[in-house]
């Protein structure tokens, strides 16, 4: 009997490296099941869970959600998910997250987005939004047809809090500092790639490449760790 081919892996990157493409693309060329942090946080605080309400008690004070916490939270969700390929999206995000995931199961790729800040500062400060529609801009590759005002209203357009130059520059140095560990976790268990570049479309073919080899190569543990 043939044995199945499984991937386990973690997708990371800095805010504006196209890390939300490239997981859709990896999600639809592999049919992997794809776990969002961030969508799993959102829905518990939506309807109100025990996690759910914890979490939204601490983001409403300011406060760091506890590593132990949103653990407990990806684990739970993961566990439904025990004998397919995934790709988790936001988790792990710390050295403590990492090793809560290694004690339940086996992380064998860990994809790791490498777009140079600036080519990042870039992105996100062209970016400009019509607010009440939601259509977003680019200044250097969608822009609007008129400078400053939406396409299809004329009314004028504006930008995130978060994509100003100053918040842009504290959001990706948090990011480094944070992660920084993490990235060296994993390359100390020899299962980090590094992709680098600053287009996605043209970082994404050797993404496919990689993982259509080790699609081809790796086979389902037995008997080891989930």
């Amino acid at each position: 009997m043939a044995i199945r081919r499984i991937i386990r892996a973690v997708i990371m990157g800095p805010p504006g490296s196209g890390k939300g493409t490239v997981s859709g693309r990896i999600v639809k060329s592999f049919e992997l099941t794809h776990l969002s942090s961030g969508d799993l946080l959102r829905s518990n605080i939506k309807a109100k869970t025990e996690l759910g309400l914890l979490m939204k008690s601490c983001i409403d004070q300011g406060q760091l959600v506890p590593d132990d916490v949103i653990s407990r939270l990806i684990l739970a969700e993961m566990r439904y998910m025990n004998n397919s390929s995934w790709l988790l999206d936001g988790f792990p995000r710390t050295v403590n997250q990492a090793e809560a995931l290694d004690n339940e199961f086996s992380v064998d790729t860990v994809i790791n987005l490498d777009v140079p800040f600036q080519t990042i500062k870039q992105r996100l400060t062209s970016r400009w939004l019509h607010l009440a529609s939601g259509r977003v801009y680019n200044i250097d590759f969608n822009p609007p047809k008129i400078a400053g005002l939406d396409d299809i209203t004329g009314e004028p357009l504006t930008q995130r809090d978060d994509d100003t130059p100053d918040t842009v520059n504290r959001r990706l140095k948090a990011y480094e500092n944070q992660t920084q560990p993490v990235l060296e976790y994993y390359r100390s268990k020899g299962v980090l790639e590094t992709f680098s570049g600053t287009e996605t479309n043209k970082i994404w073919p050797h993404i496919q490449a990689f993982l259509l080899k080790k699609l081809s190569t790796e086979k389902e543990k037995v008997g080891g760790k989930a």
